[in-house]
């Protein structure tokens, strides 16, 4: 993490901050981990509880590397004793998230969360947290790094069950707090797509100002939420847009914008940070101006020319409603056109269901697919132009004919596939 503000504590102002005491040898700490191999010389180390192993085995390991102190439920040398890590680890990123005197601006959704948070920490020009760290641990370390005279500071709230977003925003206290969309992401430790939906909601309820995508109305915001969005009936509403492979464009409050970043959730995202600036009394001129410098972030349709074909790399995550909007974008570019999709994780006892929806998506957009993980021989099934492949090796062997003839590709899965791998593979 990149460190905008020196901050060391003492152990004395740790364990008033966290209930908690410290040990003999304690020393004053300059940052904060979780993960043992993350240790530097001066950290504080917390000993966090795991789904498979628990932090107070790697204590010893932490020490050894060089921490300052372990936040650990065992005395000991070096150990700073709290009966409960992760609730210490709450109270500490409240304290420090406490000392910033600008707003707090927190963003979650089902999609489009680090799109929409990029998009305000540019139209802002405030600190945000960096690409897609939104765990109670990755914002408490944000928080200790984070200058509290800034003029203010962006962070992603993400979640995979409930309960959690209640203790992110207990942790973050927001000034803004803004939803992107409710989709069928997480279902696996969510549940219903209504769970998803009343989990994200908690935002809202906890935050003074509130934003939401208009679509999200369906399942009823709470009294005060403002909505953005290109329909009818948004409060801050953008108009005339225009998707296609070389940019995006649209207009708002009499100005046409013309953005680098590519597709709809590029759009959203940006009218996100336009209605943002307006609720917050900022230049929504200059938000505007910092917008259209914005260059699409790495695997997130970034645009790539390959040999003759441009290839749109979206690979760093899928769901049912990021690939629509991919496809959406795909069908305005020039073909013959391809798509690689790789499997959308976390979907739960509906995975199998998505899949064929997404197979058929593909084929109204596409001339040609390659599916890639545990559900593409279904997805390729009955389709000739549609070939089959187990792993991003298997991929790779199939790439060089397969891809032949394309005027463009689409490139999109979830991120433990690595898909962005079959980028670097040459031409025969």
């Amino acid at each position: 993490m990149q460190v905008t503000h020196a901050r060391t504590l003492s152990p004395d102002l740790l364990a008033a901050i966290t209930g908690g005491r410290a040990g003999e040898s304690c020393q004053p700490a300059r940052d904060v981990v979780w993960d043992s191999r993350m240790v530097e010389p001066g950290y504080a180390f917390f000993a966090l509880p795991g789904s498979t192993r628990d932090g107070e085995e790697f204590v010893a390991d932490a020490l050894e590397r060089g921490a300052a102190l372990a936040f650990s439920r065992q005395d000991g040398p070096r150990r700073l004793t709290v009966s409960d890590t992760y609730a210490a680890l709450l109270e500490l990123g409240r304290w420090l998230r406490g000392g910033l005197a600008g707003p707090l601006l927190a963003v979650t959704g089902s999609v489009g969360k680090t799109g929409t948070k990029e998009a305000l920490r540019q139209a802002l020009g405030w600190p945000a947290t960096p690409g897609n760290l939104n765990t109670p641990p990755a914002l408490v370390r944000f928080f200790w790094n984070l200058d509290p005279a800034a003029a203010g500071a962006v962070v992603e709230l993400g979640i995979d069950h409930p309960g959690e977003m209640d203790d992110l925003v207990y942790l973050t206290r927001p000034d803004l707090g803004i939803l992107t969309a409710i989709a069928p992401v997480h279902l696996e430790g969510l549940g219903t797509l209504a769970d998803v939906a009343r989990e994200k909601m908690r935002l809202l309820e906890a935050s003074p100002l509130k934003l939401a995508h208009v679509a999200t109305s369906s399942w009823g915001l709470p009294a005060g939420s403002r909505t953005y969005g290109f329909e009818a009936g948004a409060d801050f509403r953008g108009a005339d847009l225009e998707l296609g492979c070389g940019g995006t464009s649209f207009t708002y409050g009499g100005r046409r914008l013309h953005l680098q970043t590519l597709g709809r959730g590029a759009a959203l995202a940006a009218l996100a940070a336009l209605a943002a600036a307006e609720l917050l009394g900022e230049d929504v001129a200059a938000a505007a101006d910092r917008l259209e410098q914005q260059a699409p972030a790495p695997h997130r349709l970034q645009p790539r020319r390959l040999g003759d074909a441009l290839w749109l790399d979206d690979s760093y995550n899928a769901s049912p409603r990021a690939l629509e909007a991919a496809l959406e974008l795909l069908s305005r570019c020039p073909g013959p056109k391809g798509v690689i999709l790789g499997t959308m994780r976390e979907l739960g006892a509906e995975a199998e269901r998505w899949h064929h929806w997404a197979a058929a998506r593909v084929r109204e957009v596409a001339e040609r697919a390659l599916f890639v993980g545990e559900f593409a021989p279904l997805m390729a099934a009955d389709w000739p132009a549609a070939s089959a492949a187990a792993s991003v090796n298997e991929a790779a062997e199939l790439l060089d004919d397969w891809r032949r003839g394309l005027r463009t590709v689409l490139l999109k899965g979830s991120r433990a596939l690595e898909l962005e791998k079959l980028l670097e593979v040459p031409f025969a």
